[in-house]
């Protein structure tokens, strides 16, 4: 399959995007941001650089211009990406102190929103540079940064979740019974490989018992005739995820078996239902839990309905209880209830979806019914 590459992001999409974080900081009452190395890096700058004991670190304050810091070597590199005209460079060199070139961007008693992947020897090298500091988490702070997506990243969540798509229906081609949980995992990986993924994130294939473990990893578990199967799989394409779960079954599944699928089916249409703009994200996660528990299967329905993917395939926001923040049109998401009979076997039917102006739209197409595979 040939598919055209969408068109890259410009320093301007990184200049807005920067100006946003930097701005909903402000509101937040912080004094600013500070992203190192890792996936906000890169939605914000398009920079790429591999995590080290380093210094590098982006600081974003509302009213300044962008600051990236980076170690003198890794300059060239830094000015090479996508987003580097849209902020000032400044670099260190080794034998120096770099949380030093970093102090006089920050106010020396504010409060600071910091990425969740910083490395903490980097975090208590500012906080002893600038001992009148403090520190939150920007998944606490700020936890909707990426969550509303513009139109350009909905087109390469949807052409993901179609390369998805795509290997799902080969997948159903292969065979399953007789072979290896990891055979079958190493054959989806190939396929999300095939159509596109730059990354393959996760493969699941639960057989049998093993599907009971929502995030059962492929062993080496022969799947056998009569197993139910859950296959959940996906990663990263032009840079933003595919997650989606279909379950399956070698040979004609038996009435219960059926029964639990057609349960589960329903509670997972009732989820993507619920999705339309200014509804909590609470409410998603409670309509399909009330199809599960009065079909009397609450207690094994054991983890969220559903969570948020962009440039990483697990991100706010969370469909969970609790979780009041409102739908906005641009979030995407997942919608994945499941039923774990423990020592038997486990289901689960998984879309990504977006909010649209008046509702939802499925990034997975594929038939949600029970596939029957040899």
């Amino acid at each position: 399959m040939t598919a055209t590459a969408p068109a890259p992001f410009t320093a301007d999409d990184y200049r807005a995007r920067m100006a946003r974080a930097a701005g909903a900081a402000a509101d937040a009452g912080l004094a600013g941001v500070l992203i190192a190395p890792g996936p906000d890096l890169i939605h914000l700058t398009g920079y790429r650089p591999v995590a080290t004991e380093r210094l590098t670190v982006l600081v974003l304050t509302a009213g300044q211009d962008p600051v990236l810091v980076v170690p003198t070597l890794e300059a060239p590199d830094a000015e090479h990406a996508a987003g580097a005209s849209a902020l000032t460079l400044r670099d260190w060199t080794d034998g120096t102190d770099p949380y030093a070139a970093v102090a006089p961007l920050l106010d020396v008693s504010g409060r600071f929103a910091v990425s969740d992947n910083t490395w903490a020897m980097h975090l208590l090298g500012l906080q002893r540079a600038l001992p009148g500091t403090s520190y939150t988490s920007l998944t606490d702070a700020l936890p909707m940064l990426r969550a509303v997506k513009d139109a350009q990243e909905l087109a390469r969540i949807e052409a993901a979740g179609a390369a998805a798509d795509e290997a799902y229906g080969e997948i159903l081609k292969v065979p399953f019974a007789g072979r290896r949980e990891t055979e079958v995992a190493a054959d989806l990986a190939a396929l999300l490989l095939r159509f596109g993924h730059s990354q393959v994130d996760f493969t699941v294939v639960g057989s049998g018992p093993n599907g009971a473990n929502p995030h059962h990893e492929a062993g080496d578990r022969t799947i056998a005739a009569g197993d139910m199967v859950v296959l959940d799989f996906g990663g990263l394409k032009d840079g933003y995820g595919s997650d989606t779960t279909r379950t399956v079954h070698v040979g004609e599944p038996t009435v219960a078996e059926q029964h639990i699928h057609d349960v589960v089916l329903e509670a997972q249409q009732a989820g993507v239902d619920a999705v339309r703009p200014g509804v909590a994200c609470q409410e998603v996660d409670r309509a399909a839990r009330e199809i599960i528990e009065e079909a009397g299967y609450g207690d094994l329905f054991i983890h969220r309905t559903g969570h948020g993917i962009g440039v990483t395939t697990h991100e706010p926001p969370y469909m969970i209880e609790g979780e009041e923040r409102p739908l906005v049109p641009g979030m995407c998401f997942s919608v994945e209830p499941g039923i774990y009979l423990p020592g038997r076997f486990g289901v689960r039917i998984e879309d990504i979806v977006t909010v649209t102006e008046d509702g939802c739209r499925r990034f997975n197409n594929t038939d949600r019914r029970m596939a029957i595979v040899s």
